[in-house]
Formats: C-alpha cells, structure tokens, sequence
C-alpha cells in the first residue's frame, strides 16, 4: 500500500505492507533507528515519536494510518552542531545510563511539555481548572509510560524540570 508520511520534514512515500508499524517502517525502510523496539506491545515507551506534535507509541500504531501526517523522531528533534534544549538538558543533567530509553524519553518528554502548554490535566493535576505546575509529581505520572531500566529517573525528572523552568 502506497503512504507518504512527512518525517523530520521529509515527505517519505512507502509502498508497504498495510499491517507494518509505524516503528518498523521508521526502522526497517526508512533507516531511522532511534526509536527502538523494547516491548513491541506499547508498554516501555521506548519507541515514542511525536505524530503532528503528540506522543505516541509508534509500535501500536500502522504506518498507513499516519498518511499526511507530521512524524518527529528523535532525528528530527535536533543535530550534533544545534541539540534541542531536552537533547541538551539530558547530556546536562545526566539522564541517560545505557541510553536504549533516551530517544522515547526525550521524544515523551517533549510531547510532555506541549500537553501541559495547552492546558491538558493529568491524573496528579491538583486543580484541573488551572494550568499544570511542572514539578516532580507532575512529570512523573506524565512520563509513566517510558520505562527506564538502568534507573535514572531523577536525572530525567531534572532534566525536564530544567526545560520547563527555562533553564536549559
């Protein structure tokens, strides 16, 4: 089945099978290999892009569903020469150990951050008629999705603490 997904600003046309995955088409045809497959069943977060500006888990979603659509992979987020500020804000704070969850984390954690600008609550919103406070208790029912094996939730939690405060 003929798709053309825009990737990273790129429009990409895929002839592909109709039950491949977002993530395998990024992966295996397109060659891009940051978001990686952990669980293949949308449990670690591991393959989080952002579909026209919102987190997904791209290894539950088909590629064709997505055709016209805005796909931004943790290639796209930022180069060596210009990181994006998250990009940035981990190196900073040291929020990566084995890095296999980085890409998903930054990828989330940006999508996270757009949530809370448009004013969407989550389940540790104290007040859903005001805007969400990016603290602690916040970013990590927001980033309960991405697993981090090696542990190194703190330092991801101050990295998007440092982002959202303006300070990365």
């Amino acid at each position: 089945m003929r798709t053309t997904i825009t990737v990273n600003g790129e429009a990409r046309a895929l002839d592909i099978d109709p039950r491949t995955t977002l993530l395998d088409a990024l992966r295996e045809h397109l060659k891009l290999t940051g978001a990686k497959k952990g669980c293949d069943h949308g449990q670690c977060g591991a393959c989080t892009v952002l579909v026209n500006g919102t987190r997904i888990n791209a290894c539950l979603s088909l590629a064709v569903m997505h055709d016209g659509d805005e796909v931004t992979t943790i290639e796209g987020l930022g180069t060596p020469e210009k990181l994006h500020p998250m990009q940035q804000a981990f190196l900073s704070e040291d929020a990566y150990q084995c890095g296999y969850c980085t890409p998903g984390q930054i990828c989330s954690a940006v999508g996270m951050l757009a949530e809370v600008e448009a004013g969407l609550p989550s389940h540790a919103t104290a007040d859903v008629a005001q805007p969400a406070a990016v603290d602690g208790a916040e970013i990590r029912e927001r980033m309960s999705g991405n697993i981090c094996r090696c542990s190194a939730y703190p330092q991801i939690v101050a990295a998007i603490e440092a982002v959202a405060g303006g300070k990365a």
